[in-house]
């Protein structure tokens, strides 16, 4: 009798090893740069290329991106050949998150995908 306060905080402890709860709730989504959000504005820092990891054997074109919205600097790849050439620095991007490798699409604030 009277177990009631006790089943309820093994409960509440016992939450944290389910993976889904965990990663709904511990606000990591926040912490990361776009903040949660698929797009986000930023400005040209610099222009670089990143040598792909093992086994390839490429160099991909990016450019140091600043997030208009945090302030948080980010790698941002850019797509199609020469599409380096058509931006300067302190150049407006639009950004989109991408599931692949290098995780950030730049696009030109116009909304052209060059």
């Amino acid at each position: 009798m009277g177990a009631g306060r006790k089943l309820k905080t093994h409960r509440r402890r016992q939450r944290w090893a389910d993976k889904a709860y965990k990663k709904s709730h511990l606000g990591n989504e926040w912490k990361k740069p776009f903040a949660g959000s698929s797009h986000a504005k930023g400005i040209v820092l610099e222009k670089i290329r990143i040598e792909a990891k093992q086994p390839n054997s490429a160099i991909r074109k990016c450019a140091r991106v600043q997030l208009i919205k945090n302030g948080k600097k980010i790698a941002a790849f850019v797509p199609n050949d020469g599409c380096l050439n058509f931006m300067e620095e302190n150049c407006k991007l639009f950004l989109i998150s991408d599931a692949r490798a290098m995780r950030w699409v730049t696009f030109l604030e116009s909304g052209s995908r060059w």
